[in-house]
């Protein structure tokens, strides 16, 4: 059963469409207020700062992934956000490059689930596969 392409086929869009959720929450959390805001007055943050920058790229990038939209680029640009903020943010702030002492594990874990779908694309039932379907003339 797990060695059966269809499985890894659903594993695989599953992950990229929940993954992609989560991430898109984070950012939408920061650009509008959604999901709790931001800090004690559950607020957003200011567009022009790295953090309404980071919003900026999970809100695009977790709806591009979610969909599976030139996803090959946008996970890769989603992972590098990841990589920025483990260690300007979590590991910098805490003067500790591990995880376990700098609350990083989620972004750590996105950096390299981002980092994968970067190389694996969206998956067989993603936009970016339908547009290749469509463009070799099959349907």
């Amino acid at each position: 059963m797990f060695n059966d392409h269809r499985f890894r086929s659903f594993a695989h869009v599953a992950l990229r469409i929940v993954a992609g959720l989560a991430y898109f929450s984070h950012g939408a959390q920061k650009l509008f207020g959604w999901f709790g805001g931001m800090g004690p007055d559950h607020g957003t943050v200011q567009l022009a700062s790295r953090f309404g920058a980071a919003g900026v790229i999970e809100v695009v990038c977790g709806a591009l992934i979610v969909i599976g939209l030139f996803t090959h680029l946008a996970a890769f640009i989603a992972s590098g956000e990841m990589a920025v903020a483990y260690f300007w943010i979590h590991s910098a702030g805490s003067g500790s490059i591990w995880w376990w002492q700098n609350h990083g594990e989620l972004v750590m874990l996105f950096c390299f689930i981002w980092l994968a779908f970067a190389a694996w694309g969206g998956g067989p039932f993603s936009v970016d596969a339908a547009r290749a379907r469509g463009a070799s003339g099959r349907v």
